[in-house]
């Protein structure tokens, strides 16, 4: 079953701010690699991204976050970035602050 890929606003707005070219284009590779078994891909997460996925690219550094929805055959890609522990532009800080607020309607 191959799957539809989305990416919500904050998720292209974060792509878009990667200036190297190259590595927008092999994040945009990875995310295509989704459309197949996107649950065998990453790894759950837990705490406040608790029913998310993250998959790495990039040399391991960035991360793809997003959702399965196995009724709409759906991933929705929330966010893509730099894993940077401990700093407040890593990915997973960022969409941990701005979950609530993300819009993640599907229809």
């Amino acid at each position: 079953m191959k799957y539809n890929v989305q990416l919500i606003p904050i998720a292209l707005e974060l792509l878009s701010k990667i200036k190297d070219k190259r590595i927008q284009k092999a994040l945009r590779e990875r995310i295509e690699k989704l459309h197949n078994e996107p649950e065998k891909q990453g790894k759950a997460l837990s705490g406040r991204l608790k029913g998310y996925r993250s998959v790495r690219a990039v040399g391991q550094r960035y991360r793809i976050i997003y959702r399965v929805d196995n009724n709409k055959i759906v991933i929705l890609i929330i966010g893509v970035g730099i894993r940077k522990e401990g700093n407040k532009k890593d990915v997973y800080s960022l969409l941990e602050k701005l979950i609530d607020n993300i819009n993640l309607d599907l229809e």
